[in-house]
């Protein structure tokens, strides 16, 4: 069993950064594979990035490339998600995912944090 906790969403403007951070307590996370998703508001819930935790072999939504960058500390158990360059289109309730394989539907993956807000204003 794994459990994942999300934090560092906030209310930003358009063209700021903010970093997500997703701990995880349970099992080793560097078995899994760990992911970001996000879901707007009235919308389903969408693939962001994605990195496995053998290699460090990273995966991310074409609207995101050049802007988000996921990383992870295996020695920290915690996953993050820097986001550079927000834009409006970009508010959603983020949430921590892990799996043991990779896919962007997120039926993959076995475990879910809470999720945490990110609002992007303009």
């Amino acid at each position: 069993q794994v459990q994942l906790v999300e934090s560092g969403g906030g209310l930003v403007q358009a063209g700021d950064s903010l970093r997500l951070s997703c701990a995880a307590s349970g099992r080793t996370l560097s078995m899994y594979f760990m992911a970001w998703f996000r879901q707007p508001r009235g919308k389903e819930r969408e693939f962001v990035a994605a990195i496995r935790g053998t290699d460090g072999i990273t995966y991310y939504r074409d609207s995101v490339k050049g802007r988000f960058t996921i990383s992870r500390d295996n020695a920290k158990n915690t996953a993050y998600l820097q986001m550079n360059s927000l834009k409006p289109e970009d508010t959603a309730v983020y949430y921590c995912a892990a799996g043991s394989r990779h896919s962007d539907n997120e039926r993959a993956y076995d475990y879910w944090g809470q999720g945490t807000q990110v609002t992007v204003s303009s």
